[in-house]
């Protein structure tokens, strides 16, 4: 009889083998058919820019590309394949259905009755009501309509730097700046500013962080900014676009006893900081903080598209009023993959997994922090890390220039992982073991002398 089958043995990096370069990166073969796919598809994210390399296989933590060179991936395909590439369980879970059935719209099936009482187990309070969907900003959008329609109201209000999606409703609460998503946001869209505790706009007479300010700023906003028909605040737990922005474990129990005065109710966008990612299904656990709504995406299908809207139970009824089901959601394969990447979770103990990554990469980074010139913030929870680049250490100026450079000359070490300007971001999937996380910081240390050598700092 076989071993049983381990995720995290699964997951394990041989760092005798990985990183393997074998051309020059990107090799000959991932710019050729860079070249030849862009010809007709545009519009890549900043990664790919900076680096256009084509990629061709994956397994547990590394990658390969179409020239054989062979990567540690600091990734996850932007948060998405939380436990590693290709993972038995899940393909097999997916495989089955694809066989099996694929999509009969929003009837009933068993492995989608499997599916909602599984998350009914693992949810915190009382979420308990579930509809589903194929992608982040799909979640999002059902998010607000569930938002107006449980609370009757129309305005709703976000936060700098927050990013929810590309749609229209999801763009109006996000820093994104463009006239092709229109020249003005939709009517009853608010932002406010969010603590940054590397950045904040209110501090104590010690420095520290003033929460209590930015609460009172909601409270006068909420009076003379807005109209008086509040739905809900939306917000990410942790910023990911913006930087992987943590903010002071005091601010959400303080905002979630704001909106309840106000008779708001709270949705957290967890779309990527969910199922795993920190170290807890979601994230809001951290603070014992229950939101009304979440959207729950990326690591939920471990790559497979499948996203969901969880609700508390007094709002289940609010699915009713916003014609909730979709071509895509909920199908057999996404519900198969779902409730396999939930099962895998459970059955390796991978929110502790992830959360000990976590408190192993902040002492290592804090390091860097000392020992690097152009360092000015390191954070991290689970397995969302962030490492902020500056130009002064005092003034603490973006050092835009500097993230670019780290990004490349790390990728070029074997290394695949995320740009965000002067913020370097870091998602592992949560299945790797220490040794190769520890590797892969290292890579970015070495990234980050050697850049400050070649800019004179």
């Amino acid at each position: 009889m076989s071993a049983p089958f381990s995720t995290l043995a699964w997951g394990k990096v041989d760092l005798s083998r990985y990183p393997n370069l074998k051309t020059p990166l990107p090799g000959p073969l991932s710019l050729e058919y860079h070249h030849r796919c862009t010809r007709y598809f545009k519009g890549l994210s900043s990664q790919v820019k900076l680096f256009p390399v084509a990629f061709e296989s994956g397994s547990g933590c590394t990658l390969e590309d179409v020239d054989g060179n062979q990567y540690i991936d600091f990734s996850s395909g932007i948060y998405v394949t939380t436990l590693g590439h290709c993972h038995p369980k899940i393909s097999e879970a997916v495989a089955k259905y694809a066989r099996q059935v694929m999509n009969v719209h929003d009837f009933t099936t068993r492995i989608k009755t499997e599916l909602v009482e599984k998350l009914a187990a693992v949810m915190p309070g009382d979420l308990k009501g579930y509809q589903f969907y194929d992608a982040g900003t799909a979640a999002v959008e059902a998010g607000l309509r569930v938002l107006r329609a449980a609370n009757g109201k129309g305005e709703l209000i976000s936060c700098f730097y927050d990013f929810h999606g590309k749609t229209t409703g999801a763009v109006s609460l996000a820093h994104i700046r463009s006239q092709v998503y229109g020249r003005t946001r939709m009517p009853g869209s608010h932002m406010v500013p969010r603590p940054n505790p590397y950045r904040p706009l209110w501090t104590k007479p010690d420095g520290t962080i003033d929460t209590d300010q930015y609460i009172a700023f909601y409270e006068e906003y909420i009076d003379k900014g807005t109209v008086g028909d509040v739905a809900g605040f939306v917000l990410e737990p942790i910023q990911g676009w913006g930087g992987s922005i943590i903010p002071p474990d005091d601010f959400f129990p303080k905002l979630k006893a704001l909106c309840d005065w106000h008779k708001i109710l709270l949705m957290a966008d967890e779309v990527l900081t969910s199922w795993g990612r920190t170290g807890k299904w979601l994230c809001m656990e951290h603070w014992n903080v229950l939101p009304d709504v979440v959207s729950i995406g990326k690591g939920f299908g471990n790559g497979f598209p499948v996203t969901c809207v969880a609700v508390r139970e007094p709002f289940i009824e609010s699915f009713e009023k916003i014609s909730a089901s979709s071509s895509y959601g909920g199908n057999p394969m996404a519900c198969a993959a779902a409730l396999a990447s939930t099962e895998v979770i459970e059955e390796e103990n991978l929110l502790e997994h992830a959360a000990f990554l976590g408190e192993t990469a902040d002492k290592r980074m804090k390091k860097m922090l000392v020992e690097r010139k152009i360092v000015g913030d390191v954070r991290a929870k689970g397995c969302l890390m962030g490492i902020e680049l500056v130009k002064d250490k005092t003034t603490k100026e973006p050092f835009d220039k500097a993230g670019e450079l780290v990004y490349q000359k790390a990728f070029r070490k074997g290394l695949a992982w995320i740009p965000a300007g002067h913020i370097l971001r870091m998602s592992p999937p949560i299945v790797m073991d220490e040794q190769t996380l520890l590797k892969g910081i290292d890579i970015i240390d070495e990234a980050i002398a050697e850049t400050e050598k070649e800019l004179g700092w």
